[in-house]
């Protein structure tokens, strides 16, 4: 049990049944009374997020997640197909867990799955992916104002905001946790 004046981002604790991963942190003192803790959880079962707050001194069960890199194998619709390459073993993820960022995967690409008691209950992509650039339209002449961008279609089908300057058959490196152009590969 941890006390909810130690829950920060990123801590998974379970409550109520559920389990609960911590997105933002706030500590309020109002004038009287006590102290009362805000946060934003999301519920690595369902996906939900919620805001709840915690009255100064409660505490709750914190849990132990085991993280293991496993590389993606294949999408076949309903499920994502991954593979230890330690141990050979292919685990199958529900694609609905990895929601839009489903976009990102590409063939061989290491993915961290978090494991609890078994259960595979959230992922960490890899912070910057290089991509190649199937589809992008060309730059007008002259459009030389600054911070000129354009929509390009990246191999995986995903689509970013680019320079003017990216045309088709360039790899570029994309940051999966905004989906933000960072540079030429």
């Amino acid at each position: 049990m941890i006390d909810v004046n130690e829950l920060r981002k990123g801590v998974t604790f379970t409550m109520d049944g559920n389990i609960f991963k911590v997105l933002d942190y706030q500590h309020y003192k109002p004038g009287r009374g006590n102290a009362v803790i805000r946060t934003t959880l999301r519920n690595l079962r369902t996906g939900s997020t919620i805001e709840h707050k915690f009255a100064s001194g409660s505490r709750v069960q914190d849990i132990r997640i085991e993280t293991i890199e496993l590389a993606f194998m294949y999408n076949d619709g309903d499920m994502l197909h991954f593979m230890n390459m330690e141990t050979y073993e292919q685990p199958e993820v529900p694609r609905k867990l990895l929601g839009d960022d489903v976009g990102y995967l590409k063939e061989n690409m290491p993915v961290k799955l978090q494991y609890y008691e078994g259960e595979i209950i959230d992922y960490e992509l890899p912070t910057t992916v290089d991509y190649t650039v199937t589809r992008a339209e060309t730059a007008a002449v002259g459009d030389t104002a600054t911070n000129v961008t354009k929509r390009v279609t990246l191999e995986t089908g995903i689509e970013v905001d680019v320079p003017n300057f990216v045309k088709e058959g360039d790899v570029i490196r994309v940051d999966t946790r905004d989906g933000r152009y960072v540079s030429r590969a």
